[in-house]
């Protein structure tokens, strides 16, 4: 029988502890697969372009489409859940991701792949990470006991995206990279085995609209956007028109959604989220951490397998410095909390993590040996656990219940866009091959975006405002 819930300031009880440990687990396996997805093929590109007949180029492309969809997809896929419910949207999206898995583990060719992996998985991420957000920002009403639930999802993501390459490239060395995408579906089948315990604490609404030309608008922009930049690897002039179309479409989308706001109408995104400061920084932080955590795990997969030589098991092992970084930092994030501020951790997180590249270039730099990269990665890695968690908590507890779809959405959108922004930078940046060395170039390039972080995370307000406190 479980234990009643224990009443929080919220006014809502929250969970109690072994309710709240079967709650996460869903939520933050969740979390994990999906920032799995984004790195294992890292450590792949080898294996999956000979047995595909295809480029490294390609499979960079691969990779850079699924991170787009996500991002792309991710502001519609929050604002869903308020018509359909947040479970039913996670256990449909989780749903779509494993057949993409499926998919993917039988590709014939590149095409093939593009679409279970980068399509058919990017949609059903882009379904599912709202619902993990908004869920827990609803069911964790306390403001520790939230810190300590994001800090848990979190880990869960870090440690995916980090550890991502290691697993995969076990996988792949015993197996074969085929057999990494059968164990994202094994995965998903056990998250929707677990989520039956999570229940949504607010009701659908099905009569909720949705502005369908305001999804078109916003993923299309997004879309120009992130093909303008890869583009700039073949062409210069071609490059600069897909970023000037992306740039205009987004000024579309957002005057329309200006003028649906003044004549009653529900806009896909509500314009009075960008009203607050501190969420728009946080949101900022959030961006750059992410470009920072899938740039350099391109950067450095990429130049261990193509310059260094080293297989998929050797190039993962490297890179466990950075996940138990991670891990140690995220799953402090509770005890952090109660003793720095928010701000303070997140310039903190940017800091060390500026260090680290710095560190990974110097030390590796003519290295022999593997373990010259270890002191840098386990840096980056305990920088970005150190603000990922009170990153996501400063924008998610900015607002109240009846903006969670929104917030969560753009949230979402905002940091896998980074994602993709910072793989597609590394990639070009790597084809281009400026004449002091690709991957230091790539790799200085991520530190001085590092340090733009650095002086986001210095604006932000010393203490954010409570979900609890916010006003409706």
């Amino acid at each position: 029988m479980a234990v009643p819930p224990v009443p929080t300031p919220a006014g809502r009880p929250g969970p109690a502890p072994g309710v709240a440990r079967r709650i996460l687990a869903p939520l933050a396996l969740a979390q994990f697969i999906c920032s799995f997805a984004g790195s294992n093929m890292n450590v792949m590109i080898t294996d999956i372009s000979e047995d595909l007949d295809t480029t490294v180029q390609g499979v960079q492309i691969a990779i850079t489409v699924f991170l787009l969809v996500m991002a792309a997809l991710m502001i519609p896929g929050g604002k869903l859940t308020d018509r359909y419910g947040r479970k039913r949207c996670l256990v449909a999206g989780l749903v779509v991701y494993g057949a993409g898995a499926l998919l993917s583990a039988a590709a014939p060719g590149l095409g093939v792949l593009i679409l279970g992996n980068s399509v058919l998985e990017g949609v059903g991420t882009a379904l599912l990470i709202p619902p993990v957000y908004i869920l827990t920002t609803l069911l964790f009403t306390e403001v520790t006991s939230r810190a300590r639930a994001f800090g848990a999802i979190m880990a869960a993501g870090g440690i995916g995206a980090a550890a991502g390459p290691l697993i995969g490239g076990l996988i792949t060395s015993a197996l074969s990279w085929r057999a990494a995408f059968v164990f994202q579906a094994l995965v998903v089948t056990l998250i929707i085995v677990l989520s039956r315990r999570v229940e949504d604490p607010l009701p659908a609404d099905p009569t909720r609209d949705f502005d369908t030309g305001g999804a078109v608008l916003s993923a299309a922009g997004l879309l120009l956007l992130v093909t303008g930049i890869l583009a700039t690897d073949d062409n210069g002039w071609l490059a600069v028109g897909l970023l000037l179309l992306g740039a205009l479409v987004l000024a579309w989308f957002f005057r329309r959604s200006q003028v649906m706001e003044r004549t009653g109408r529900e806009p896909l995104l509500s314009l009075a989220l960008f009203h607050n400061r501190t969420s728009n920084l946080g949101l900022v932080t959030q961006h750059l951490q992410w470009m920072l955590l899938m740039g350099v795990s391109f950067v450095v997969a990429a130049y261990l397998q193509v310059v260094r030589d080293y297989d998929a098991v050797r190039t993962g092992l490297i890179f466990t410095a950075a996940t138990l970084g991670l891990l140690a930092s995220s799953l402090g994030a509770e005890r952090l909390a109660a003793r720095r501020e928010q701000r303070t951790l997140v310039m903190a997180g940017f800091a060390v993590t500026v260090v680290g590249i710095a560190v990974l270039v110097v030390l590796s730099h003519g290295a022999s040996s593997a373990w010259a990269y270890t002191p840098g990665l386990l840096l980056i890695g305990l920088g970005l656990g150190v603000m990922l968690t009170p990153s996501v908590n400063i924008v998610q507890s900015s607002f109240g219940e009846e903006q969670q779809g929104e917030i969560s959405g753009l949230s979402r959108s905002v940091s896998n866009l980074g994602s993709s922004v910072g793989t597609a930078v590394a990639g070009t940046i790597l084809v281009a091959d400026p004449a002091f060395g690709a991957y230091a170039a790539a790799m200085i390039v991520l530190g001085v975006i590092g340090l733009g972080g650095l002086g986001a995370a210095a604006l932000l307000p010393r203490r954010a405002v409570p979900a609890a406190r916010t006003e409706r």
